[in-house]
Order: C-alpha cells, then structure tokens, then sequence
C-alpha cells in the first residue's frame, strides 16, 4: 500500500507543513551531530539485517493493532532516509513527508502503516513517512498491520546493530543447550561480545570434571542441566541475595557470573588457598564496583600503594588485589 499524497491547496496548511519539515530536519542534523559526539547510535535498523541474524521459527498476521510508536525501531527499505527518532535526514524527503503533514493539519484519516514485528520491536513495510509525522507530531500510538515474526531471542525496542551480534550469539548457544526450553526462566543475557562462546566452554569443561566424577561418559543435555542447576545458578543466587548487580549498572547477571567466575580463579591462584564463591563476589564487587564512591576510594587505593610500594614500605602480601589484567571491567 503506497504511501498517500495530500492534493495542495490552503497555501497557509501548506506553509505550515513545511515549516514542521524543515524544523524536523533541522532536529535530525542536530541529533546526528550530538549522536557523533556521544558515540551513541543514532541509525534505524535495517530489518533484513535483523531477518539475517536472527533464527526464525515463521510469520504470522496478527491484524491491525494500534502499536507504541517509540517501539518502531527499523525500517524494511528506507532505514537510511530516518534516524532512529524517524526524524527526516534528507531534503528530498520533503515531498511526501509535507503531504502526510497537510493530511494531519486537515484531519484527514491515512490508511494504516504495515510493519513487522519480531519481539516487541516493530519495523516499517510501509509507511515509514507516516510514523515520522506521527512521531514529530507527537503522537504516542499509531494504527499498523502487523506480520508477527516468530523467533526463540527477546527483542525489544532497545536493539542496537552492536546488539545483533550478541543476540546472533545467544541464539546459537540456545541452539547449542536449549537452555531456553529447559529452563525458560533463565534469563542469560550477555553485554559482552563472544560471552556465550565463554559459557560454551564452562559447560564442556563440567562435562569433562562430571564424566571423572561419575566415571561415566556424561551425555551433552545431561552436562547443560548440571551446569545451570549446580553452577551457574549457585553463583546467580548469591549475586542476587548481595544485590551486587545494583553496584554494575547496564550489566546483567550472567556477564556477573562470567566475570566473578574468573575472578574466583585469579583470587585461588593469587592466595593459594581455596575462596568460596560468596568471597569471590564480594572481593569482586569491593574491587570492580561501578559507583562512584567505589571506584573513588579504590583509585586512592591504587595510587597509595604504588607510592608506598615505591618507597619500599609495603611488604610482600600475596592475598592483595587480583591482577590488572581484569581492569577492562572497571
């Protein structure tokens, strides 16, 4: 269904409308420039390289809805023509995105967009100008027909193109496990890039460690319910009782398990002794903590012993902090 033109007539509905175009614009070029500076990303995903990374079980029409229109993220054909506001980034948008204008200053109804939706993320088939009126124009929903794309990986209107990556990855490790069927509470999200290739390892390595301990080969599906129930999930309860992700913001519970996983290793390495996991979520939380008062008092930390260290007044003491080679996460 193409897009509608508006025929032109009241000169002053038209001034307006161009107006609203050439500020929107305006907006556009300013949130790109802000985008730049900040190195936030400012790009509308383009729904085929979504399609392409993700596994899909089917599609199915689910009818015309009215949709939140913060939750359209993509685009099928024109991802380059919006940014991720559907704010217009050409002037040669200018044509039908004041057309679809004049249609609002007049009243008059347009037919429905038509988007994809995959999560409770939603791309444009049609109508991509419509939304962009709609968003400047602020309205909050708009009416779509909506194709439903069924797949196993939770997406929402938060996606990223440096999430594809990560979310192509857990959908491989959940082809892997299917951990997602097993235990579909489990809610492993990585922030990290090549994090399931890590968890991958973690539960071949148990498989190994419980085929000595049984003195039986341990079957693959058997060695993913033992690891998520008898380590992975000791590990997150304790995070959890610590309210320790409340210290690492924007971070998730399995990157925690991650992290604090090898930590435990560096600390038994370090002080040759045996550290339980709440001792080694803890130290690592004392450690790594993303507050501000935290990381204020460990950098003072730091710069103390290295002073003393310099003058020959701290003495040798191998149960002192982990190695820096895990600062990345600080």
């Amino acid at each position: 269904m193409p897009e509608e033109q508006v025929d032109e007539s009241s000169p002053g509905i038209r001034s307006l409308a161009k107006a609203d175009f050439e500020s929107a614009l305006r907006k556009g070029f300013w949130r790109s420039v802000v985008s730049w500076l900040t190195q936030n990303t400012n790009e509308l995903l383009p729904f085929d390289e979504v399609r392409k990374n993700l596994p899909f079980k089917g599609q199915h029409y689910i009818g015309l809805r009215q949709i939140p229109i913060n939750d359209v993220v993509g685009s099928v054909g024109r991802y380059n023509d919006f940014d991720r506001a559907f704010l217009p980034r050409y002037e040669s948008s200018s044509g039908r995105w004041i057309s679809i204008d004049e249609a609002h200053l007049r009243d008059i109804d347009l037919p429905a967009i038509e988007v994809y939706k995959i999560g409770t993320a939603y791309f444009v088939k049609d109508g991509n100008h419509r939304v962009s009126v709609a968003r400047e124009r602020g309205q909050f929903y708009i009416d779509a027909e909506v194709i439903e794309i069924e797949t196993p990986v939770l997406i929402d209107a938060s996606l990223n193109i440096d999430d594809l990556i990560r979310k192509k990855e857990q959908a491989e490790f959940f082809v892997q496990t299917h951990l997602n069927e097993l235990h579909p509470e489990a809610n492993l999200e990585l922030t990290v890039p090549g994090g399931y290739d890590k968890l991958l390892e973690h539960i071949h390595t148990h498989q190994w460690f419980e085929g000595e301990r049984l003195k039986r080969p341990v079957p693959w599906q058997e060695a993913v319910r033992s690891w998520y129930d008898d380590v992975y999930l000791p590990l997150v309860n304790v995070i959890r009782q610590n309210e320790i992700l409340k210290q690492f913001p924007n971070r998730t519970e399995a990157d925690l398990y991650l992290w604090i996983i090898e930590h435990l290793y560096y600390l038994r390495e370090e002080v040759r002794q045996e550290v339980s996991l709440e001792e080694a979520a803890a130290h690592f939380a004392k450690e790594y903590s993303q507050q501000p008062l935290h990381r204020i008092i460990n950098i003072f930390r730091r710069v103390a012993r290295g002073l003393q260290e310099t003058m020959g007044d701290v003495p040798d003491s191998g149960a002192q902090a982990v190695s820096s080679g895990k600062s990345d996460q600080e």
